[in-house]
């Protein structure tokens, strides 16, 4: 059994312990402890990191009340050796952790909604609920927690007996071997939980809850607290800042000016729709449809304007009429279309020719192909 040194100091970053063993294993090794201040994961929280003398912890797991660190570097069984975990990396976990309690217990209490899912990544945290939560709910939730933020409450933790245990109104309720750890946020939460927490509410900093999808007839909603909300409006302030320059616009205005912006795009893509169709007006006018098959390749010809130019040129008595839209060096988007011809039998020969792709129905094929104009032309031409 190891002793659990982050149970008596969430904020203890450095140890002395005696080497119990050291196995070798498949990512490094695997070393057993008498103490630790390295929290294994569990409770939805990703395990802790840091050093072991001069070799590194990579990860850290318990089966059976021992807990394991998985190590580069063997260490000499029976020995002493010092420990510091990453603080940065640990102080951030119980920020976004002990916010998530804060959460759960204001929606639980609100809502009578549980938490389903906790997930504490590297760079995000979220939480399932199974119930719905509007928008404008999400918001006073958020304002709520940041209440509690505010107050620097202190974090209890509790182990009562199994009788003390009963009569406890308490969320994840499970039945469990051993002593139940309760951490209590007064007034806000009481949960059972195995991870380590800040001492005080007031040491997240502030929560901030980022976004909220629709998860399995329930909310899933993601989080940042403390250092990784400051993190993320820092980024989200610079880009402010970057697209307001851009618009010339009050950073506090940038989205009326993305909207105008917006909308004079549509002007101008109207604009330009009109000019494209008189455009292909004029070109229709220009081309010859006295062969069998007609041919056209215009490098101009995007969406559905290769569609509508072979569709005019059929209605101006083409037999077949065949537009290829691209480039010799990016390659060409065809479509082929007859009012009396089977047009498979091109499309194929086309595609086996030029390591194309695509098919259709007998009076109209879409595809690519890969070749250069004059290829192109002359298997046309042959097939005429």
């Amino acid at each position: 059994m190891t002793e659990k040194l982050f149970y008596q100091d969430s904020h203890r970053t450095e140890f002395t312990a005696k080497v119990i063993s050291c196995e070798e294993a498949k990512d490094g090794y695997r070393v057993v402890l008498d103490q630790t201040v390295f929290f294994p994961e569990g409770g939805g929280q990703y395990a802790d990191t840091g050093m072991l003398g001069d070799t590194e912890v990579t990860d850290v797991h318990e089966k059976d009340d021992v807990i394991y660190h998985t190590t580069k570097a063997p260490l000499e069984a029976g020995s002493e050796v010092n420990g510091k975990i990453n603080w940065d990396e640990r102080f951030e976990k119980m920020q976004q952790h002990t916010g998530e309690h804060i959460v759960s217990g204001i929606v639980h209490e609100r809502f009578g909604y549980n938490n389903v899912g906790f997930h504490l990544g590297s760079d995000y945290c979220t939480m399932d609920f199974d119930g719905p939560i509007s928008k404008e709910q999400l918001k006073e939730i958020e304002a709520a927690a940041n209440e509690a933020v505010y107050q620097d409450l202190e974090i209890k933790i509790l182990y009562p007996s199994k009788d003390e245990l009963k009569d406890l109104d308490y969320r994840s309720k499970i039945e469990i071997e051993g002593q139940v750890r309760i951490v209590e946020i007064p007034g806000y939460d009481v949960c059972a939980c195995c991870a380590p927490h800040v001492k005080t509410t007031g040491e997240i900093g502030a929560i901030k809850l980022v976004s909220m999808v629709n998860y399995k007839g329930g909310e899933r909603i993601t989080m940042l607290c403390g250092r990784r909300a400051m993190r993320d409006y820092e980024k989200k302030d610079s880009m402010t800042k970057e697209i307001s320059a851009l618009l010339c616009a009050k950073e506090y205005e940038v989205a009326e000016a993305v909207v105008r912006l917006k909308d004079e795009q549509n002007r101008m893509k109207s604009q330009l729709a009109e000019m494209q169709q008189k455009l292909l007006e004029y070109r229709v006018a220009e081309i010859a449809v006295d062969q069998k098959i007609v041919t056209v390749f215009d490098s101009t010809l995007s969406g559905n304007l290769p569609r509508e130019m072979m569709n005019k040129l059929l209605d101006k008595g083409a037999e077949i009429c065949a537009v290829f839209a691209g480039t010799d060096e990016e390659g060409y988007r065809y479509v082929i279309g007859s009012r009396s011809e089977d047009v498979r039998p091109l499309s194929k020969m086309l595609n086996t020719t030029f390591q194309g792709r695509g098919g259709g129905k007998p009076e109209m094929v879409q595809g690519s192909v890969k070749g250069t104009r004059t290829e192109i032309e002359e298997e046309v031409y042959q097939a005429k």
